[in-house]
């Protein structure tokens, strides 16, 4: 299932639950075991994780695979699969890879960093009893590397209430935009997902999916914010990283 079939469950609350057994056990650290044999031993979700991926601005080889975690998750863990495989959805070709997670907005988001060549990632982590896993990520490090910019137009002739939009690397491409309003220190002001190329704060007339923690905050004039935004595709693989720094009016 894709990005975008993961995020209309989630705009319904719906999640679709699979594979049942009676007993849960603590996600195994052994990178002998594949993912379908973990999901095996345990009551689990699929599609029930926000994740994509991108190349890095600094070092093409290096990719951030990006996700959010659910209140109560722990035990976060990366599993790939060989750079031949076609079928992502096959959690047999997945194995773990024993990496630890890095915080991204000062926690709100998480992310694992690697060099892998594999074609496809995907996230698992673990609240209660049940094991999360991530709608699959593709790998397009090599074929399409993550675009870096800081070209987005901010229109503040509304006070506090800025507008940001920005222009669509490729219509073919995209599937959904994932905006971030962060303080300059990085903490996460609002998250927001649209498949429009603009967003307004805090307006929800076009976001499909928020993922902003609790009641967002005025901004406050003069001081300083960081407004990013990720153009992901229907493989979750993120087109462009759109990332400026402003001043509010």
């Amino acid at each position: 299932m894709r990005l975008i079939s993961n995020l209309k469950l989630l705009i319904i609350c719906l999640f679709i639950s699979a594979c049942d057994s009676d007993d849960g056990v603590e996600l195994p650290l052994n990178n002998n075991l594949v993912l379908s044999e973990v999901l095996n031993l345990n009551i689990y979700e699929k599609d029930a994780v926000i994740a994509c991926a991108a190349s890095t601005d600094y070092d093409a080889n290096l990719v951030n695979v990006y996700f959010y975690p659910e209140a109560g998750a722990e035990s976060f863990k990366l599993y790939e699969t060989d750079v031949f495989t076609v079928n992502g959805e096959d959690f047999s070709e997945y194995n773990f890879i024993d990496l630890e997670t890095k915080p991204l907005f000062n926690g709100a988001l998480r992310f694992f960093e690697t060099t892998s060549n594999a074609a496809w990632f995907t996230v698992v982590y673990q609240v209660g009893d049940v094991i999360k896993v991530a709608t699959p990520v593709r790998n397009k490090k090599s074929s399409q590397p993550s675009q870096w910019t800081d070209e987005v137009l901010i229109n503040q002739q509304q006070s506090g209430m800025p507008i940001f939009s920005w222009d669509v690397l490729s219509e073919e491409n995209n599937a959904i935009f994932f905006e971030v309003l962060t303080t300059e220190s990085s903490d996460l002001v609002s998250g927001t997902y649209t498949y429009n190329n603009q967003f307004q704060y805090y307006k929800l007339d076009n976001v499909v999916l928020n993922i902003t923690p609790d009641t967002p905050p005025n901004l406050i004039s003069g001081n300083n914010y960081i407004f990013t935004v990720m153009d992901v595709s229907l493989d979750n693989w993120v087109n462009q990283v759109i990332m400026t720094p402003f001043t509010v009016e």
